[in-house]
């Protein structure tokens, strides 16, 4: 598939959510508001989310430098300062399931880890916790990745997933997210939340972008759900309600994900987007894989859950260039 110019797919995205509304009375899912009474085991979920701002809900900006694609993206929603107040505790989701040197694009870029950090602590966080729950050893995920390095380098503290951190969650509505072992040591201690994620090709929901991001919070043989993929990455993107997250388009993994391997895997793409809205941020980074929202189910099902849009117009897409 070409690429297809951004009007053009802003006006797709429109379509593909509108369709998606008026199919949503069939499918017969559970709102987004239903997540908020969270579990039955004594731990809740807290909505991290930060006041809305019309015009303010989604940004993208291109270019090649990370750390500054970060800063512009972020003032365009109204700078760190509307997500982080002083004394903040802030927890960091950057993706961090493989142990892959940054060069294959497998995991989130260090660079943004050390950026997003450095701007929390600019803001007035007292702290900032980066955690991921890996597929492979964390040690190694969080070593290899060069994530642990950039962390500590910002002067953040790496959380490496032990089994006093998860405790059983239940999510209210859910079908799979049922007495299910959560991380969530890291978000009973957090104020605000901010997922970070890569834009990748993924061999069983498509796509890896912010909400399958979500992914590294379960626990247990979270593997079974991988027979229904797209109803796990919904239940999660119900679950989360983030401050904010990053979508790293710079370079997308446009084949062989999630892990890739290979640099022929990769393409520039040179974009970066932030959001309040995780729905828009993935609708919007779908075009980044020359692909429509479309082909995403899980897309569809999340906004029929009230997780957010899939209309760009609607969302008040910002574009700028560095």
């Amino acid at each position: 598939m070409k690429m297809q110019n951004r009007r053009e797919f802003v006006w797709n995205a429109a379509r593909a959510g509108t369709l998606a509304a008026l199919t949503a009375g069939a499918v017969g899912l559970y709102s987004a508001g239903d997540g908020e009474k969270g579990s039955e085991n004594g731990f809740s979920m807290p909505d991290f989310s930060v006041e809305k701002i019309d015009g303010k809900t989604i940004a993208s900006v291109s270019g090649s430098s990370r750390p500054e694609l970060a800063r512009k993206a972020v003032a365009m929603l109204g700078g760190m300062e509307r997500f982080i107040e002083k004394g903040d505790v802030v927890a960091l989701k950057p993706n961090v399931a493989f142990a892959s040197p940054e060069s294959l694009g497998a995991t989130t870029s260090p660079d943004l880890v050390y950026e997003l950090s450095k701007m929390c602590f600019e803001a007035g966080a007292k702290e900032v916790l980066v955690f991921d729950n890996p597929i492979n050893s964390p040690q190694s995920c969080f070593m290899i990745s060069g994530i642990s390095k950039a962390a500590e380098r910002a002067g953040a503290k790496v959380l490496i997933p032990s089994d006093s951190m998860f405790s059983k969650y239940t999510l209210s509505g859910g079908g799979l997210i049922v007495d299910w072992p959560l991380f969530n040591d890291p978000l009973k201690r957090a104020d605000k939340l901010i997922g970070v994620a890569p834009v990748k090709d993924h061999h069983r929901s498509g796509a890896s972008m912010t909400m399958k991001n979500w992914y590294g919070l379960l626990g247990g043989r979270r593997n079974i759900f991988h027979q229904d993929i797209n109803g796990i990455i919904k239940e999660l993107a119900v679950m989360v309600k983030p401050s904010l997250v990053v979508l790293d388009g710079v370079v997308t993994m446009m084949r062989n994900g999630p892990t890739g391997g290979s640099l022929s895997d990769l393409k520039d793409t040179n974009t970066l987007i932030a959001s309040t809205d995780m729905l828009a941020a993935d609708t919007l980074g779908v075009s980044l894989l020359e692909r429509e929202p479309g082909s995403l189910p899980y897309l569809a099902l999340a906004q029929e859950a009230g997780v957010g849009t899939m209309d760009l117009n609607k969302a008040g897409l910002m574009e700028a260039k560095l």
